[in-house]
């Protein structure tokens, strides 16, 4: 399918029933994407063919395929595999919502769940082990639970516009905390460093900030530090591009130890020289002005 204009950028809308395929749909309007809803997946190469033939009219296009397929959904990963196949660019966007949520949407709505023969919760909980297999093989994977329609177009827009699929941004937000301040809510991933060395036991290192350059040549005196940041950064390196893939805008990772001035602050900063070369980072050191006692 190569060689007859612009080539073909296909998404796969799929995922839970009431988890706002419909308004995914929407989104994908808005950026320009032709859309169908409910294509039964043995259509698809077909339609993908059509499309490579349209010499660049349609060259993107939104497909929702989901368990309303009924026993044509089947077929999909066949379909998926014919499709690699043939070289067409696909992508899948997996929407999920948490299942209390997906109820009170089916209630608002007044609408039946497409499955039949039991109640809402076990048809929901038999749909998502229908669609687990698909959700693992998922590009984008994208939690509706909180997300207003805006939001989820906001979302969708960042991993599929040009710009977004150029780059796909996230944006990594370190925060240095001390643990007797309590856990930053909204962190994501935190890293305790409270067995590193404390230079607030040393006398004339103790009123410094961890900024200080004396601060961060106590602190990689130990090799216990060297060792940890170096496992931290790798296991970030790893993390990072799935989050990525799955959709995130922003990943927060705090780095805590017992004030947090010293200790947190320096393997913060390091963090943050070193994925700000790929990444935006946003660094702040939460408690580092709080008074020593």
């Amino acid at each position: 399918m190569t060689g007859r204009g612009p080539s073909l950028k296909l998404v796969l809308i799929t995922g839970l029933s009431g988890a706002g395929k419909s308004n995914a749909v929407n989104c994908f309007e808005d950026l320009d994407y032709f859309c169908v809803d409910n294509l039964p997946p043995t259509f698809i190469p077909k339609f993908a063919e059509l499309c490579a033939h349209s010499e660049g009219k349609i060259n993107r296009v939104a497909l929702v395929c989901d368990i309303r397929g009924g026993t044509f959904f089947d077929d999909l990963f066949e379909v998926l595999d014919q499709l690699e196949e043939s070289g067409v660019d696909y992508d899948i966007l997996f929407l999920e919502a948490e299942q209390e949520v997906l109820i009170r949407r089916f209630k608002e709505t007044r609408r039946r769940h497409p499955l039949t023969g039991g109640t809402l919760s076990e048809l929901l909980r038999q749909e998502k082990e229908v669609l687990s297999e698909l959700r693992g093989r998922a590009d984008h994977i994208i939690n509706t639970s909180s997300l207003s329609p805006a939001q989820l177009k906001e979302k969708i827009a960042r991993i599929y516009t040009e710009a977004g699929l150029k780059d796909r941004k996230i944006l990594i937000q370190l925060v240095s905390f001390g643990f007797k301040y309590g856990l930053p809510p909204e962190a994501d991933l935190v890293f305790d460093v409270r067995f590193i060395p404390n230079p607030f036991y040393v006398e004339h290192l103790k009123p410094l900030k961890g900024t200080d350059p004396r601060i961060r040549k106590y602190i990689y005196r130990w090799s216990v530090s060297h060792k940890y940041y170096q496992k931290i950064r790798d296991l970030l390196q790893f993390i990072i591009p799935y989050c990525v893939r799955e959709g995130k805008s922003s990943l927060v990772v705090a780095i805590g130890c017992t004030g947090g001035r010293h200790r947190s602050v320096v393997i913060a900063d390091d963090l943050g020289r070193f994925l700000e070369e790929q990444y935006s980072v946003n660094l702040v050191h939460r408690d580092i002005e709080k008074v020593i006692i």
